[in-house]
């Protein structure tokens, strides 16, 4: 297994295997390409196993300090190694790295296992708000 940072979107054949791992994950890929554009200081940090994508975390900067840790996941045969784990230790170690100061995300009470993965990795949650389609959120955040 390896892991690798992206600070932009990772060629043609990469980001077609994260857009038909989202698909998998999360049954929506097509918007996908078209909200990465414009995110201040992307990071898309990937699990490759044979040069396949079997994992993902994306985000991007909020502010000089803060950084947004957006979406995630990882293929459901890889799921229970600690693949999502060390993505998010890679991503926070980047983090620091790059002099930010706050990782924050936002999850669905119904992602229970994220926000399982949160919490034990550090992230207080900071508040609730509903959603455009009337779905309570939970809001999170870790400093670094």
């Amino acid at each position: 297994m390896e892991f690798v940072n992206f600070n932009c979107k990772p060629e043609n054949g990469v980001m077609k295997n994260i857009l038909q791992l989202h698909q998998t994950i999360f049954n929506d890929s097509e918007t996908l390409l078209n909200r990465l554009e414009n995110k201040k200081n992307l990071l898309i940090t990937l699990a490759l196993e044979n040069e396949k994508v079997v994992g993902y975390k994306i985000g991007y900067e909020l502010d000089h300090d803060k950084f947004y840790s957006w979406l995630g996941g990882v293929d459901a045969s890889h799921r229970k190694h600690g693949i999502a784990s060390s993505l998010m230790k890679l991503q926070h170690e980047f983090l620091k790295q790059n002099s930010y100061k706050v990782v924050q995300t936002k999850t669905k009470n119904k992602w229970k296992n994220m926000l399982i993965l949160n919490l034990k990795h550090g992230f207080d949650v900071i508040g609730t708000y509903t959603d455009e389609k009337g779905e309570p959120k939970i809001i999170l955040e870790k400093k670094l």
